[in-house]
């Protein structure tokens, strides 16, 4: 399962959800639903505007849970 890391990674830039939302252009009701379950359904554009508001990588944002196993490179073997 995909989870999703926003909520850890605004409070740790000291960001409310008012203050976020406001920032990443997104209805605050979106954010609270992220805020809450974040297993939650996002678009790309809105994980796109999540990061350009946190400074990061959208990459950062998602996390696989529980973590899976890194897996092989595209065009490598598995040995």
């Amino acid at each position: 399962m995909i989870r999703l890391r926003v909520k850890e990674i605004a409070l740790a830039r000291g960001l409310t959800q008012g203050g976020l939302s406001r920032k990443a252009d997104i209805d605050v009701k979106t954010l609270r639903r992220i805020f809450r379950n974040p297993t939650e359904i996002v678009t790309t554009e809105t994980l796109d505007k999540l990061a350009i508001a946190l400074n990061v990588d959208a990459s950062l944002l998602i996390e696989s849970d529980p973590p899976l196993p890194k897996t092989v490179e595209v065009g490598q073997a598995e040995e």
